[in-house]
């Protein structure tokens, strides 16, 4: 909810949007409690939009630390008017995506067994097992719009995609979900 009605759209972890802009202020002056604050505040999202893009519990955790220290270093570049978490996911979907398609690279050369599906609590495990054998980039835009809450606006802005592709990441997402999640035992 709004702190005197300034928490703005793209602000979904709960800082205030005035809050927020002022460690961001902050951290652009080197203030590393400000940095702190801001990393408590982003980082379970953060991190498990990694997760779920990947399916890999440590490989999440790097993800989501080396986009944040990419976010630090770039911060002096960051609007302080525009809300901190797309710009952040941005960068942790991305650099996850980059990760799942160098892994399946490795994998398809190495000829080994793909990892079994990661866990999360607020997702059963057929959920988990249909997510996993989406392509990374479906599976981003998926986590992005119906776990993280992001409009299909928002996803294309932060990816730098066409609204339309979005969409259609989405549909034909949705629809790999449908019938990987029709033909599970569970179904």
């Amino acid at each position: 909810m709004a702190v005197d009605g300034e928490v703005e759209a793209g602000s979904r972890e709960g800082l205030p949007a005035r809050r927020e802009r002022q460690l961001l202020r902050e951290a652009q002056r080197g203030s590393r409690p400000a940095l702190a604050e801001i990393y408590g505040a982003h980082w379970p999202r953060a991190h498990r939009a990694a997760y779920l893009v990947v399916h890999d519990a440590a490989a999440a955790e790097d993800i989501a630390q080396d986009a944040f220290l990419a976010a630090v270093a770039a911060l002096d570049r960051f609007d302080r008017r525009r809300p901190f978490a797309p710009w952040l996911h941005r960068i942790v979907v991305n650099r996850a995506i980059d990760w799942s398609r160098r892994e399946s690279l490795r994998r398809d050369l190495v000829e080994s067994e793909p990892q079994a599906p990661a866990r999360d609590p607020e997702i059963g495990e057929d959920v988990m097992k249909a997510l996993a054998q989406l392509p990374a980039e479906q599976r981003a835009v998926v986590v992005l719009r119906h776990l993280l809450e992001y409009t299909p606006h928002e996803i294309a802005r932060m990816l730098e995609l066409p609204r339309g592709t979005v969409n259609s990441r989405l549909r034909r997402a949705l629809d790999r979900l449908g019938e990987v999640l029709e033909g599970s035992p569970s179904a």
